[in-house]
């Protein structure tokens, strides 16, 4: 006598291919999926790459092509007379074009040594409002060609902080030349200092600038990122400032927060932890990099 229903076996061989073929399906199914991914990720690499490539090249053909042209005239002054004002004005371009390249490249070296793990700071006191105030004073010529008024209000406290002098001051004025590089002709940037009850300390920068959407800052906030990557772009910049100070903040247990809309403006604000919460600042080491915890 037989046991157990009849056909079972088939039965169970008929599932075991089906779910065989299934099985199949569906690894077939999620690597076309994960070879679709990697497709668009790699041509979105390769599209960032080329931007990237274009735009630096701007970047260093400019200031180039300024002291390969000015330099040139100079050292044909003993064929051909050159007043001596013209002298002094292609000296100050060519100085000008100099501190630019050297700027570029000291932050594409920020920037690799960050993300390397090799970016180390000094914890000494700080006093933020005497940094402000030389940040604010630096770029108020700038401020002034370009018809913006730039203003520094008044904090009414002695806002001390703990970090590298130095560094900070390199983050302050990043996001107040981005603030000054978007604001057009006309526009207000207000810079302010505000310490808290929990005794950290915020700075504020706002602009009535150009603003940006959600979408753009967050390329904005990517090293080498261009809201606007066209070659055509009204302002120039590498992309770097904007992530540098990020990355130099967090160094310095901070955080950066941006509120911005388009032909709205933009307001930044970087936010410092007490002295005493930074009392034993962290020096990156090879394992950490700017955004953990």
């Amino acid at each position: 006598m037989l046991n157990g229903p009849i056909g079972t076996g088939k039965n169970n061989s008929l599932m075991g291919e089906y779910s065989l073929r299934l099985g199949e399906a569906v690894l077939r199914n999620r690597t076309f999926a994960a070879e679709k991914h990697a497709r668009l990720e790699a041509e979105i690499a390769n599209r960032v790459k080329s931007e990237f490539v274009a735009n630096m090249s701007h970047e260093l053909r400019t200031p180039l092509n300024t002291v390969i042209g000015f330099s040139k005239l100079l050292a044909e002054s003993e064929r051909r007379k050159i007043a001596e004002k013209d002298v002094v004005e292609y000296a100050q371009l060519i100085q000008d074009s100099a501190c630019h390249l050297l700027s570029l490249i000291n932050d594409i070296l920020d920037i690799s040594k960050i993300q390397s793990g090799r970016y180390t700071i000094e914890a000494r006191e700080v006093n933020i409002d005497e940094v402000m105030e030389a940040v604010v004073a630096s770029f108020r010529p700038q401020a002034s060609d370009a018809g913006i008024e730039i203003e520094l209000l008044p904090s009414g406290a002695n806002c001390i902080v703990r970090g590298d002098q130095t560094k900070l001051r390199q983050a302050f004025a990043n996001i107040v030349s981005n603030a000054v590089k978007f604001t057009q002709s006309g526009g207000q940037i207000f810079v302010e200092v505000l310490h808290h009850t929990d005794d950290t300390t915020t700075v504020l920068v706002r602009d009535t600038g150009v603003g940006m959407g959600d979408e753009e800052i967050k390329v904005a906030m990517t090293p080498f990122g261009q809201v606007d990557g066209g070659r055509s772009r009204w302002r120039e910049g590498a992309g770097l400032g904007l992530p540098i100070a990020i990355a130099l903040v967090e160094l310095h247990g901070g955080r950066i927060e941006i509120n911005s809309a388009k032909t709205m403006g933009t307001e930044v604000a970087i936010t410092l932890p007490s002295p005493q919460f930074v009392s034993l600042i962290r020096r990156q080491d090879p394992g950490y990099s700017p955004g953990q915890g």
